[in-house]
């Protein structure tokens, strides 16, 4: 094991700026009210913040309280934002309202322009989240207004998290699914690129390193089918396809460069959040990462709104079943298709599901880098790619080149695979690369590593999914991109007492240790004999 050492590197999280409308009538303001604007460098991820000083006069006359909700004018543009009081002078002065990085750049004035607080109007939509929180069914209008209002900002991370929490615990139905998605997509940009077939492909995650997505555009976009995908950041995996194809190039573009990268390449890989497609599932993932909710309504939500909003007209989505998997059982995934089905049915899309093996990690690598890495080692038909990553790849690229109606039913794999071993798809890899913009530095594994060896011998009968994935994120992952795991073993492998399983890579210390811990606690691997190993419950 190598000694780990302490590095001061800092990665910064992304920030999504919005111009924000008045939600209601302002109450008469007075000229006492008016502070001057200070810019205070924090990053609040995606919550505006004000910072006001105990001796402020508007703050001590106006009864405001920490961590309550204040609303902000500066002229025709309003703002809501929690307050935090500070004590020091040298952050904020008593004539001044601090505003973090977020807030700053919502409201749009310089610094020392005169604002006025007040206290703000009650979002009536809260009502509606009351109504969720009792167990009742909510209609369209209710969910429009609550994700209008979270859209706006006019909910604080805790009310946010109670809206989720509800819609966890009392199940959305179908139609209440249906009405969250259509909110969703309403409350940002649509695009629409007048062509009859837009095809996209989308997995519900819980896979570690099921990178196919990175694979599917490149042979499809090759085609010449036109396949623009946005990708949300990873909720509770290591990694997401906009974290991995990071490593590769820029995925934050403004929408008007994604329509001419779109255009000209066929396709793309993007994050969905700068291009403001369904700005409201970035701000409820924000808030759903740390909590570890991924509920079933708001996955499908999430998902199809994305895909509306990104202008899809024929999508595949892939359902992996396994153990570990974030479905279990055959029933369950047959459950979740008819949702996606009924759904995406409403919203005018044309939608094939699949069922694919999700009993394992799917290719070596977990994390940003080492998950990149497997995509272009299959790409450039690499002996060392891994060939289960390779192949069911080529299976969806299949699947999602039988959109076209030029091509007949069963000819998708054979002409996918002929555009991968070609060096078709790999040529067009490296011109989304270049148009989105290239990496300017390489990234790589991290250097702090630890080899994780199987305790006995035998066969490897079961991969915990949800284990080596805590493990990755545990080493960093995605924040820090060369942190992960590198798998050595997989099912059915033989494997000798002593043997390593896997390699754990951490960019910094703690994070390092963080792993080291947990996978002493549980290393995810079952080893055992060979009748041992689950059964595949794939419909493909």
């Amino acid at each position: 094991m190598i000694e780990p050492t302490v590095r001061a590197d800092f990665v910064a999280a992304p920030i999504e700026f919005s111009t924000a409308k008045k939600m209601t009538k302002s109450p008469t303001r007075r000229t006492d009210k008016a502070l001057r604007v200070r810019r205070v460098a924090i990053d609040t991820y995606r919550e505006n913040v004000a910072y006001l000083h105990r001796d402020c006069l508007v703050y001590r006359t106006e009864g405001f309280q920490a961590l309550s909700k204040i609303e902000i004018a500066a002229g025709k543009r309003h703002i809501l934002a929690v307050l935090n009081v500070v004590d020091d002078s040298a952050i904020v002065a008593p004539d001044e309202l601090g505003l973090s990085e977020q807030a700053f750049a919502h409201l749009g004035v310089d610094e020392k322009t005169q604002v006025r607080v007040d206290h703000p109007e009650r979002p009536k939509s809260l009502d509606a989240v009351r109504r969720k929180i009792a167990g009742q069914q909510l209609d369209q209008a209710d969910f429009g207004a609550i994700i209008g209002d979270i859209t706006r900002n006019h909910y604080s991370k805790p009310e946010i998290a109670a809206f989720i929490v509800a819609a966890s615990q009392n199940e959305l139905g179908r139609d209440e699914i249906l009405y969250l998605t259509r909110a969703m997509v309403d409350s940002g940009e649509r695009l629409d690129w007048q062509e009859p077939i837009v095809a996209d492909k989308h997995c519900i995650g819980g896979i570690p390193g099921n990178r196919t997505s990175m694979l599917v555009v490149p042979i499809v976009a090759a085609h010449g089918m036109l396949i623009p995908k946005t990708s949300s950041r990873a909720i509770t995996s290591p990694a997401g396809t906009a974290d991995t194809m990071e490593v590769l190039a820029t995925v934050e573009l403004p929408i008007d460069k994604l329509r001419r990268i779109v255009r000209k390449q066929r396709g793309c890989l993007a994050w969905g959040g700068t291009a403001r497609l369904s700005p409201a599932d970035d701000i409820l993932i924000a808030v759903e990462r740390p909590l570890g909710i991924d509920s079933k309504g708001q996955l499908i939500a999430s998902i199809l709104s994305k895909k509306v909003a990104a202008g899809s007209t024929h999508l595949l989505i892939d359902i992996p079943v396994g153990p570990s998997a974030k479905v279990r059982h055959m029933r369950e995934a047959q459950q979740l298709r008819k949702l996606f089905e009924y759904v995406g049915d409403q919203l005018g899309l044309h939608l094939e599901v699949v069922i694919t093996d999700g009993r394992q990690p799917v290719g070596k690598g977990i994390g940003p880098v080492l998950e990149a890495r497997d995509v272009m080692r299959v790409l450039q038909n690499d002996p060392e790619a891994p060939d289960d990553l390779r192949q069911k790849a080529l299976r969806l690229a299949g699947r999602v080149l039988e959109f076209d109606p030029d091509v007949r039913g069963g000819r998708g794999f054979a002409i996918a695979r002929d555009i991968l071993d070609s060096g078709r798809a790999l040529e067009k890899m490296h011109a989304i690369i270049a148009a989105q913009g290239k990496q300017g530095t390489e990234s790589k594994p991290g250097r702090l590593v630890l080899e994780v060896a199987s305790p006995v011998a035998g066969v490897v009968t079961g991969i915990d999914n949800l284990q080596m994935a805590r493990i990755a994120r545990y080493a960093g992952a995605p924040a820090a991109k060369g942190a992960g795991v590198d798998l050595f073993k997989k099912l059915g492998d033989g494997v000798k007492k002593g043997e390593p399983l896997y390699r754990i890579h951490a960019e910094f210390a703690a994070d390092f240790r963080f792993a080291e811990s947990l996978c002493k606690q549980d290393n995810g691997y079952q080893i055992g004999r060979m009748a041992d190993i689950p059964p595949v419950f794939v419909q493909f």
